[in-house]
């Protein structure tokens, strides 16, 4: 069965299985000790940290394992904040940062702190000129992930450091889902990954922090990792992360090349396959091994079923697939449809045959989910016979509100005007992205009873 989903966790690599059953048997005891299991221990951990800091481009004692990616994350900013409160409170992260950002942005404007958040462009990308214009004499620290978890679009690293370093403000980077396929760009102050998102085990995560950054770590002290993360290290985790992060930097020169054409398929042939078909993110500067793509007319939860029937592992950003019912932030930021969403990020090793046949699948699968909705085959030919009409779309979900309008949208005259009625947060973002797919006009949104009402003119 294809795993399609290697952007949430990577199928675990050979090295670092090896690695892991190895020190299982030879890291076990506490590095801390001075006897003789202790001490091997301890050059097995030390080993690991220097391997990583290589990959990181780091000295190893900036360097700490922490129990996962989003701890890292977590502590990377409250300890940043924390040795910079003279400065100010003040932080700044993009729109479409990991969960783990915008929950310590929370927490810290919770608290007392003021955030700026950075827009992002259609693609997902940010400006150094946008990171510019919001930092302040107050601001304390800014984050910026190296590659969008979502849509794969890279981000302008190197630019946006620059932008820091002038107004003397650490910049965090969270490499998550880039280090595995190489360095990030020079000019960062601290940094943030996970293992298990380049074929490690899953609880172990990095967290580099540049000497002269100001940093104070928070919570009860302990005498682990410099006091940045407390609790007796996983050990053979930690050794099967750093060997597996090194096995797949010597892999990822040939392996990007090649998942890159693969994906570069998926994104030219979807479109041409399956009809009313939106692919996001930036088509150039983006991850090698991921994709995505939003269906309209679709409810993403029932895709997503359908497409594992068919032995098919992918995820989603659609709100159909969510119990709050809203949509993705990344996909919400970036102004782009989201129902029927599908990311597709392909493991190391994928075969050709196996992009094939989900292309070949695809398309027979988002039909048979749009035929079960109702959905409409082609824009309506009848003619009009009123000046504008309203839907009334109150307590459906998406991709219902959509359909809806598709299935009205010619019974007014070129000018003539629809009004949804809605009360899903997911019509907010969808509606305005079914008009500029289908060369409509969207007005606007009203306030109404309940929910919103969506204005739509007709055009075509």
């Amino acid at each position: 069965m294809p795993y399609f989903d290697a952007a949430s966790s990577a199928p675990l690599h050979p090295v670092a299985r090896q690695a892991l059953l190895a020190a299982l048997d030879e890291g076990w005891a506490d590095p801390a000790r001075l006897y003789r299991e202790g001490r091997r221990a301890r050059l097995l951990l030390d080993a690991a940290r220097e391997a990583a800091a290589e990959a990181v481009g780091c000295r190893p004692d900036e360097l700490t394992f922490t129990p996962s990616g989003t701890r890292a994350v977590h502590s990377g900013i409250s300890g940043a904040l924390a040795g910079r409160r003279r400065v100010g409170r003040h932080l700044v992260f993009s729109a479409v940062e990991h969960s783990s950002v915008l929950h310590s942005a929370a927490a810290h404007e919770a608290q007392g702190g003021s955030v700026s958040e950075v827009a992002v462009d259609r693609s997902g990308a940010v400006s150094a000129g946008a990171y510019a214009e919001v930092l302040r004499e107050d601001t304390a620290l800014a984050c910026l992930q190296s590659a969008n978890h979502e849509v794969g679009t890279e981000q302008p690293v190197a630019e946006v450091a620059e932008v820091c370093r002038a107004a003397g403000v650490p910049l965090l980077v969270d490499a998550a889902q880039s280090l595995g396929w190489g360095p990030v760009p020079d000019g960062w102050s601290l940094l943030a990954a996970s293992a298990h998102k380049w074929g490690g085990p899953s609880g172990v995560g990095l967290l580099a922090v540049r000497k002269g950054v100001r940093f104070a770590v928070q919570g009860p002290a302990d005498e682990r990792e410099s006091g940045r993360a407390a609790g007796f290290e996983n050990l053979p985790a930690i050794v099967a992360a750093a060997a597996s992060l090194r096995a797949v930097r010597a892999e990822a020169a040939a392996e990007s090349v090649r998942l890159r054409a693969l994906v570069d398929r998926i994104r030219a042939r979807v479109p041409q396959l399956v009809p009313d078909v939106e692919v996001v993110g930036d088509p150039v500067r983006r991850l090698p091994h991921l994709v995505t793509f939003s269906c309209l007319y679709v409810d993403g939860e029932t895709l997503l079923h359908e497409l594992d029937r068919a032995e098919f592992s992918v995820s989603s950003g659609s709100s159909c697939t969510s119990s709050t019912l809203t949509p993705s932030h990344v996909l919400r930021a970036m102004g782009v449809l989201s129902e029927g969403n599908v990311r597709v990020s392909l493991p190391t090793g994928t075969a050709d045959e196996e992009v094939e046949r989900f292309l070949d699948v695809l398309p027979r699968v988002v039909a048979e989910v749009r035929e079960r909705l109702g959905a409409p085959v082609s824009a309506p030919p009848s003619p009009a016979v009123t000046a504008s009409l309203v839907v009334d779309a109150l307590g459906k979900r998406c991709p219902i509100p959509v359909i809806e309008l598709a299935k009205v949208i010619g019974e007014v005259p070129l000018g003539g005007t629809v009004t949804v009625l809605s009360d899903d947060e997911a019509a907010r973002l969808d509606i305005p992205a079914w008009c500029a797919m289908r060369e409509q006009e969207y007005v606007g949104e009203e306030p109404a009873d309940r929910g919103s009402a969506y204005v739509v003119r007709r055009l075509t």
